[in-house]
């Protein structure tokens, strides 16, 4: 019942309806003027056609027209009309009759009073013309008499049945229900027709209406060439669908980098507990050496100078690591937090690789490792060189920190791959060795973090260096990471090339 209700609702279904009702409507009416109206007319209509046989029978009489065969026009106009046709003179004497049963009832001035003096009722009367309704009680006809006195003399009567009208006017409406039934049949279908065709585009609509309501803004309307009110209609829902897609996309995205920096803030108080606990243990092993080494010396427990001298040093050597840990730990918390504002110029990023490769040159052999790095092109570059040098150094030391032997030799590999299309260079520094556990790919660049635990103090570095290119290159916003190759692993980072870069940014 429900759907019922809701189909009768619907747009399609009151058009349909609508249209329907005003073609039923247009058929009753015209039923209706038939009936009323087609009468009078067809009376009106015949009545014209009698004065005009009376003025060419008049015509021909008082101006001898033998241009006209009057027997032949009168026959004519008999037949066409269903007129029956009667002159005579003003002596009573018939000229012309087209109907026998006309001439007997005519055929004296008694007989056709007879028929006058009938119940009558005078439709149009002058001195010449008396047009005539009259009922023959005798054969149950009524007819239209019209009698006329031409110019001569002579009398020119004219009688046409009634009953040829109503049967017109009956034969008339049987074919208006004819007509009316096969216009409903086929108007409904036509109807049908004509209303899917408005309405399925406003049910298109609609339907996009509801998903929109639900967020869902992937259907699109379906313009046409057509230039009418609902493909304006659907141009504007679709327009209204693409900004309120971005606003919403907009609003999300800010939704989420306000849950996140919520977030953010609610973890800063771990992040310095945090900070603070790993600080204190990367110190407290420096701390330890320099508090047992100045013991020693307070306590004389080497007298000769040499072994003063070596306590001397380790303590030097120990405050030195821990001074350039807490710096390397501020400017980390800088780029971090982005409080370190970058001197981004132009320079040749092989340049800067070659120098680095050249300081390392005595790390290189002593560890017998082979370095293949070709510098034939310059590539220039768009960033910060102070920091890009980091990175490069950082990468750098720790291939030759985990350099292994492969298939006969210990290599180091440095590439760069041009993609002018983004407008980026790829550097990558490869070292033959043991692969990166897979859980330990996105470990590493986090603070402090060491892949081997065990390795020793002279080795094994800090454990904020891939921090920090991790920080400088989320500053720069430029794709860097490690990947396992077959004998070894590759780290690689992104910069900006300098050809088409603001460099006023």
């Amino acid at each position: 019942m429900e759907q019922l209700k809701d189909k009768l609702k619907s747009v399609r279904i009151k058009l349909f309806l609508t249209l329907c009702v005003v073609v039923v409507i247009i058929i009753l009416f015209l039923i209706l003027i038939n009936n009323f109206v087609l009468e009078t007319f067809y009376l009106y209509s015949k009545q014209k056609n009698i004065y005009n046989l009376y003025n060419i029978v008049n015509g021909y009489y008082n101006y001898q027209n033998t241009n006209i065969n009057l027997e032949l026009e009168l026959e004519k106009a008999a037949i066409n009309n269903n007129f029956d046709i009667l002159i005579k003179t003003d002596k009573n004497i018939m000229i012309y009759s087209t109907n026998n049963d006309f001439i007997s009832a005519f055929s004296n001035k008694n007989a056709i009073s007879a028929i006058i003096n009938k119940d009558e009722e005078i439709l149009y009367k002058n001195d010449k013309v008396t047009l005539r309704k009259l009922e023959d009680s005798t054969n149950g006809l009524t007819f239209i008499l019209f009698t006329a006195k031409l110019d001569n003399g002579y009398i020119l009567y004219v009688r046409m049945p009634v009953a040829s009208i109503h049967e017109s006017v009956k034969i008339s409406n049987r074919f208006l229900y004819l007509i009316g039934g096969l216009t409903i049949l086929v108007g409904g279908i036509f109807v049908s027709f004509i209303s899917r065709k408005f309405t399925t585009p406003i049910v298109e609509l609609n339907n996009i209406a509801k998903k929109m309501a639900k967020l869902d803004f992937s259907h699109k309307y379906r313009t046409t060439d057509t230039d009418d009110e609902i493909n304006d209609l659907g141009k504007s829902i679709n327009i209204m669908s693409d900004k309120l897609e971005r606003t919403i996309k907009q609003l999300r995205a800010t939704n989420i980098e306000l849950e996140k920096d919520i977030e953010e803030k609610s973890k800063i108080d771990e992040m310095r507990k945090q900070f603070i606990s790993d600080v204190s243990h990367e110190l407290k092993t420096p701390i330890a050496l320099i508090q047992g080494y100045a013991e020693g010396l307070i306590e004389n427990v080497n007298t000769d100078e040499e072994n003063r001298k070596f306590y001397s040093e380790v303590i030097l050597d120990e405050a030195n690591k821990m001074d350039r840990l807490v710096k390397q730990l501020l400017e980390l918390m800088k780029l971090e937090y982005g409080k370190r504002d970058f001197n981004n110029g132009k320079f040749d990023i092989q340049e800067l690789i070659s120098e680095i490769v050249r300081k390392s040159k005595v790390m290189l052999e002593e560890k017998n490792i082979k370095v293949d790095y070709v510098n034939d092109n310059p590539i220039d570059v768009y960033a910060d060189e102070f920091y890009i040098e980091q990175i490069v150094t950082n990468y750098f030391t720790n291939a030759i920190k985990h350099a292994q032997e492969k298939d006969g030799q210990k290599l180091i590999r440095i590439t760069n791959k041009v993609n002018i299309e983004k407008n980026k260079v790829r550097i990558s520094i490869f070292n033959t060795g043991q692969n990166i556990k897979e859980e330990d790919i996105n470990r590493i660049w986090n603070r402090f973090y060491k892949i081997d635990e065990s390795r020793n103090r002279e080795d094994g570095g800090s454990g904020i260096g891939l921090s920090v290119v991790k920080a400088i290159m989320n500053n720069y916003g430029n794709d860097y990471g490690v990947v396992n190759k077959e004998n070894g692993v590759e780290f690689y980072f992104d910069l900006d090339l300098s050809i088409g870069v603001n460099q006023d940014a």
